[in-house]
């Protein structure tokens, strides 16, 4: 009776959880240089645009949803703001027309999925391959990064500065962590997110705003993007646009899924996206630290990844639902 209590009580939260204070554990005892107050902080640091980026995926997923253009949309947004203010445009005007293309660009993908009943996987692939395209060839052009102005001010304290010993990337995550932590437990639209991915049918015939709040979803990705992007830029001081053809939007997919969220939608909640980053970001730290070449930790983390899909299929199985709608 025991064994069948604890096996209860274990779910993917708790395994991942598990294995993460296992995996640091094991790395302070083999690598001498793993647990110490700098490396603590550069992991922390490390992570924080991830677990922003997972933030955002977090709600997209919960409305049973994906949003396969986050990275493009924080690069040429940040890029783009980025040239405007090192050619003359104030700082405050170029971060507006940034965070609105941004938002734009999130507005048309929530509008093709809610109102063009496009499938969110094909929408997103494919905005992303637009909002790149389109701002290499009329927003950023001639080079791939774009450096950030030597008087850009006190913004530059979002990437570079510290709080009593914490980098502020690291501080910037915890507040949106809790923000939306708030908004989906104590907001009517955060539990409207729920119930469309719950059953988006029944939350329609109940009278929730279904399309509205897919959209919003989207939107709310966008702003998210930016905000990650703003962290990006100022931590090295530029913007590398070519990030959008690396694999990042996978590793924001692998924390996000690892967690323990569902990707049939309707759930979990923001500690499974930080359950999932803290994961890979010890794992990351590890095996950097043991010099593993980029590419065997790519293949460690699609591995991961693939492993976490598989969990989550078991978990969260297909339902009537999901079966008749298709999947994201």
């Amino acid at each position: 009776m025991k064994g069948s209590g604890f096996t209860r009580h274990l779910n993917q939260e708790r395994i991942v959880l598990l294995l993460t204070v296992v995996l640091f554990g094991a790395f302070t005892f083999v690598l001498p240089k793993f647990l110490t107050a700098e490396n603590m902080l550069s992991l922390l640091r490390s992570v924080s645009v991830l677990g922003i980026l997972g933030i955002g995926m977090l709600v997209v997923v919960l409305g049973r949803g994906i949003d396969l253009s986050m990275v493009a949309n924080m690069a040429i947004s940040v890029a783009w703001a980025m040239q405007m203010a090192g050619t003359g445009t104030s700082l405050g005007e170029a971060l507006s027309l940034g965070l609105g293309l941004a938002l734009l660009m999130s507005l048309i993908s929530g509008l093709l999925i809610a109102y063009g009943d496009i499938p969110p996987l094909f929408t997103t692939l494919a905005m992303g391959t637009f909002i790149y395209g389109f701002g290499r060839a009329h927003l950023i052009t001639g080079t791939d990064v774009v450096y950030m102005p030597n008087d850009i001010g006190w913004i530059k304290e979002l990437g570079q500065g510290n709080v009593l010993g914490i980098p502020v990337p690291v501080i910037v995550a915890f507040a949106v962590a809790m923000t939306f932590w708030c908004f989906l437990r104590f907001t009517k639209p955060g539990r409207f997110i729920y119930a469309i991915g719950d059953n988006s049918q029944a939350a329609r015939i109940t009278g929730l705003p279904v399309r509205p709040m897919l959209v919003a979803q989207y939107v709310i990705s966008g702003a998210i993007s930016f905000i990650a992007g703003i962290i990006t830029a100022t931590s090295v001081a530029a913007m590398n646009t070519r990030v959008v053809n690396s694999n990042m939007i996978y590793d924001v997919i692998l924390v996000v899924v690892l967690g323990g969220v569902g990707l049939s939608g309707g759930r979990g909640n923001v500690r499974n996206v930080v359950v999932g980053t803290l994961l890979i970001g010890v794992l990351m730290n590890g095996m950097t630290i043991m010099d593993i070449q980029y590419t065997l930790q790519n293949v460690i983390k699609s591995l991961i990844l693939l492993l976490a899909i598989v969990a989550d299929s078991i978990l969260n199985p297909r339902d009537e639902q999901t079966g008749q709608q298709g999947d994201i």
